[in-house]
C-alpha cells in the first residue's frame, strides 16, 4: 500500500488575522488560494520556507496535491460558523496509490467510510479518536467502481 502525507485542515473565522499569524508570524508561505463562490468558501495552502525551497520554488499551475511537500491548508468559510469542539480542526490528508484498495482494507479493519471514494478520487474515514482523515487518489482519478460508486455518506467527514 502506498501513502504520502499531504496538508492539515483548520477551519479559519478571520482569513487575514489567521493569515498575519501564519504568515507574518511564523513564517509559512503562501503557494496556492482557491475560492469557490457556489460554496462560499476560500482554501489558502501554506508551506515552510524550507519546504518551498526543496520543492524548487512554486510551479506554475500545481495543484497542492502535486506539490509533495506538507502543508497546511487554512479553510475559511464565508459565512459565519462557531467551531464548537475543535471542529476548527478540519482533516488530515494523504495520497494513496490505489483509493479502492486502501478504502477496501480500511473496511476490512472495521473502520466507518464516512465519505465513499464514488468519483475514484476522494474518501473521507474517521480514526479511533474521530480525527477526519481525507484520502486522495494518488495521480488521476479512477474510474468509478462499486460499491464505492453507488454507496452513501455516513455521519460527516
Amino acid at each position: 500500500m502506498s501513502i504520502e502525507y499531504l496538508h492539515t485542515m483548520v477551519r479559519v473565522r478571520d482569513l487575514d488575522a489567521s493569515l498575519s499569524f501564519y504568515c507574518d508570524g511564523l513564517g509559512l508561505k503562501e503557494l496556492t488560494r482557491y475560492e469557490n463562490e457556489a460554496g462560499r468558501f476560500t482554501l489558502v495552502f501554506l508551506a515552510a520556507p524550507d519546504d518551498v525551497e526543496r520543492l524548487g520554488g512554486m510551479p506554475a499551475g500545481a495543484r497542492p496535491t502535486e506539490m509533495r511537500i506538507p502543508m497546511v491548508e487554512l479553510t475559511y468559510n464565508w459565512d459565519a460558523e462557531d467551531y464548537q469542539g475543535g471542529r476548527n480542526f478540519g482533516h488530515l490528508a494523504y495520497s494513496v496509490g490505489n483509493i479502492y484498495e486502501t478504502v477496501e482494507h480500511l473496511r476490512q479493519m472495521g473502520v466507518t467510510i464516512n465519505r465513499p471514494p464514488r468519483d475514484g478520487r476522494m474518501a473521507f474515514v474517521r480514526s479511533p479518536d474521530g480525527i477526519s482523515v481525507e484520502l486522495l487518489q494518488k495521480g488521476e482519478a479512477l474510474a468509478p467502481q462499486e460499491p464505492w460508486a453507488s454507496a452513501e455518506n455516513i455521519g460527516s467527514w
